[in-house]
């Protein structure tokens, strides 16, 4: 195993305590509930978990309106209980990184009922206006339900700025002071046990407005990520960032500030040409923005996904590209949400068990590191008639007993699937962990297999030409070890003819089944691929877990020299002799 930067060769569950498993009866999902599932969790292969916001909250945003950053909601247990939580974890290997929420607080948060009462230590810890800003309606998170970005507060008698709903309001990220307390509940929960944080809006967190212009566009201040990142690695050295930035490609670098700002980020700007190829069968836009995210820090890593616990953002296609994909996706208005995006579920958007492993092998096959959400290796399915992004929040289906065997209760936190195909009677974890060709198998031989492809997570990688405008054919390399893996995105068979420019590149031996390819004279494999067709290749002989170029770091890619020793500094002749 690669201990160091372990972030590099990880695969990440997602989950919410509130839908996961209710272990007392009340109807929402709690610490203890989770505990009982690690075994189901470790058997899965998965090494992270990452938790939705489980702190004291009025929840009126699905935990993302903090009340107290530095406790449990009595909901799912206490503080104690996430001890407990921790401690079993580790026992498993699993590593545990939680939401770190600091762009904005909810409106019952201590600090903003002091701040809006005058208090002099907290009256700039949020953004006030006296007069209402002319950009009071732009901006918003969530256009067609949300009405403004400056709210009046009745108390203070003046604006406050809030980039999410009206109940969430900005913290004041430009005041030190402010600063120094998000560093203080880094090292609360850093003290607490956590590995990492996933950092919720990052762009948010670093925009910093001018107080004497509040009209005019922040300015985004990078440094404040240097100050996280450098108060993380003393506190945790092997502890991460993992950032939440839909960005543009070339603003992305910024974001990792050359190994000095967080460690890893969402790949949105794949994510979403991804789900264009599924729409269309078109390779060519997805091997664009593969190769315009290519340039990264060596210690750096992207987090390739295909569904979270938001809608699906489709804001960054091109305006023709986005019609296809609704068009596919979610043809009914219903299934559409804040005019960017899809608030469905991967099993029943794709509609079918082949394009959901080939969506799958994909995002376990990009060059990253791969998360999964909770109920997706079970294709779990969505309940349109909750609102919003409800709709892709209901309770896990871990069997066919009443309510899914979530909770015992009647009420709940949010309805079960009750009916069709993807009904908990019919998807569920009980009934897949006994069927050996369910998706839930097929999902833990996958993780099995990444798992032993570290060149993914590590290595160089080059696309390779196939052929065929439907199939993305890529190398990855690491150390002297390497991968091929061909996706077919067309509903029709494929043959591709592919050349792997490498010493034994003439063999390639299948990783989920007992056959190999031979490359002809000529020195091209030529492959079928069925219909939604995958293949996963070592190069060369499976053969190769003792295999290592001596030359190569050990924990770097082969393309970074390493460090020089450091010389001994101080002492005498004889200590230094005896540390030697």
């Amino acid at each position: 195993m690669i201990e160091d930067l372990w972030y590099k060769n990880a695969i990440i569950y997602s989950l919410d305590l509130e839908t996961f498993v209710d272990s007392n009866g009340d109807g929402c999902g709690d610490i203890e509930g989770l505990i009982r599932r690690l075994d189901y969790l470790e058997a899965l292969g998965v090494d992270v978990l990452w938790l939705a916001p489980f702190h004291p909250s009025p929840n009126r945003d699905n935990g993302y309106d903090v009340s107290d950053h530095y406790g449990v909601d009595p909901r799912h247990g206490s503080l104690g209980d996430f001890v407990e939580l921790v401690h079993q974890a580790k026992k498993r290997g699993l590593k545990i990184i939680i939401d770190l929420v600091v762009n904005h607080t909810s409106d019952q948060h201590a600090w903003f009922q002091r701040s809006r009462a005058g208090d002099p230590r907290f009256r700039d810890w949020y953004v006030w206006s006296k007069k209402r800003p002319s950009t009071w309606n732009e901006g918003m998170v969530f256009p067609g339900v949300q009405r403004a970005t400056w709210t009046r507060d009745a108390q203070r008698k003046e604006f406050y700025f809030h980039r999410f709903y009206e109940f969430q309001p900005d913290l004041n990220i430009a005041s030190s002071e402010v600063r120094a307390e998000i560093r203080r509940i880094i090292g609360f929960w850093l003290q607490v046990g956590v590995d990492g944080f996933r950092v919720d809006a990052v762009p948010f967190i670093i925009e910093h407005p001018d107080p004497a212009n509040l009209e005019a566009p922040p300015r985004l201040r990078f440094e404040y990520l240097e100050e996280m990142r450098d108060f993380l690695q003393w506190r945790g050295s092997d502890c991460v960032l993992l950032g939440e930035a839909n960005v543009l490609p070339d603003e992305s670098c910024a974001y990792f500030r050359d190994g000095r700002g967080i460690h890893m980020m969402f790949n949105f700007w794949v994510n979403q040409h991804l789900f264009y190829a599924l729409a269309t069968g078109d390779v060519a836009p997805l091997r664009e923005a593969l190769i315009a995210t290519r340039e990264l820090p060596w210690s750096a890593q992207w987090a390739q996904f295909l569904r979270n616990h938001d809608e699906l953002d489709l804001g960054r296609l091109e305006d023709a590209q986005r019609a296809r994909v609704l068009a596919r996706f979610g043809p009914d208005p219903s299934m559409q949400l804040y005019d960017r995006g899809i608030r469905r579920r991967l099993a029943p958007m794709l509609g079918s068990r082949a394009q959901s492993e080939l969506a799958y092998s994909m995002a376990f096959a990009l060059p990253g590191t791969p998360v999964i959400r909770y109920g997706d290796e079970i294709g779990m399915g969505d309940l349109l008639e909750l609102r919003e992004r409800d709709a892709v929040r209901t309770p896990m289906q871990w069997s066919n007993d009443p309510q899914a065997g979530f909770s015992t209760s009647e009420s709940l936190v949010h309805p079960v699937i009750e009916s069709g195909a993807y009904g908990y009677r019919h998807c569920n974890v009980a009934d897949q962990r006994r069927d050996p060709g369910s998706m839930l198998r097929w999902m833990m031989r996958l993780v099995s297999i990444r798992k032993e492809c570290p060149e993914i997570g590590w290595g160089r990688w080059e696309i390779l030409e196939s052929g065929s405008p439907h199939v993305l054919a890529m190398r990855l390399e690491w150390r002297d070890r390497s991968v091929v893996t061909l996706h077919n995105f067309d509903v029709h068979p494929q043959e591709v003819e592919i050349r792997v420019d490498v010493e034994d590149g003439h063999r390639l031996v299948d990783l989920w089944t007992p056959r190999e390819s031979v490359a002809g004279e000529d020195g091209l494999h030529r492959i079928p691929l069925e219909s939604f067709g995958y293949r996963w290749y070592r190069v060369g002989s499976l053969n190769y877990a003792l295999r290592r170029t001596p030359e190569a770091p050990m924990l770097r890619d082969a393309a970074v020299p390493p460090r020089k020793p450091a010389k001994p500094r101080g002492g005498t002749k004889k200590r230094r002799k005896s540390q030697r």
